[in-house]
């Protein structure tokens, strides 16, 4: 816990948040969500000179989540019939790329936005725009857009809690119970979402 803490007051912090982010959409395990807020606690309880800063610890977040976007559409367009094979053997996986489609289809992104908060959303809608070769134009400004909600919604998670908790590991675990929140909610949404019916 006292390395931790020292992380997170050095500016290695980024490296690791950087990291983290890019690296979710293809280990969803990993706990990116947890640093940013625990970063974002710490950086509420410094002064203006104290890393992390809240601005930059957004922007990397942001960035990251879009460059790890961006990677997994890649590989996932150049994955060929393997990865469509892949796809095909999955009901869950199926039904995201065919909501994703649609959604693309209308000229709308909502679907991206709401993924990124979702358990795995992020490595399912990232791969499976990639997979049915939907235009880099259709998708990354909505990751972009999607980048960024999730990183100052979770920035804003860790630094309010400890305005109104103090910055201490109980206003952390409360933010990040609301992150998870968010996700199960997310879920539930894109759940519920009907999945569009191909003329015959």
């Amino acid at each position: 816990m006292e390395s931790f803490g020292s992380l997170i007051g050095s500016p290695w912090v980024y490296a690791v948040v950087a990291l983290s982010v890019l690296l979710d959409v293809f280990l969803p395990m990993l706990p990116s969500g947890v640093l940013v807020i625990a970063a974002a606690t710490a950086a509420a309880a410094g002064t203006a000179t104290d890393v992390p800063d809240i601005l930059a610890l957004t922007l990397c977040a942001a960035t990251a989540s879009v460059l790890g976007d961006l990677v997994a559409y890649r590989l996932a367009w150049r994955g060929g019939d393997r990865l469509d094979r892949a796809i095909a053997r999955s009901r869950r996986l199926t039904g995201a790329q065919e909501r994703l489609g649609a959604a693309l289809a209308r000229g709308g992104g909502g679907l991206v936005v709401l993924a990124r908060f979702a358990p795995a959303g992020r490595s399912l809608v990232s791969l499976g725009a990639g997979a049915a070769r939907r235009r880099a134009r259709d998708f990354l400004p909505w990751s972009a857009l999607a980048g960024l909600s999730w990183a100052a919604y979770s920035v804003a998670l860790g630094y309010l809690g400890a305005q109104w908790l103090g910055a201490t590991w109980i206003a952390t675990a409360v933010s990040v119970g609301a992150l998870f929140g968010a996700g199960a909610g997310a879920a539930y949404l894109m759940r519920r979402r009907p999945i569009p019916v191909k003329a015959s």
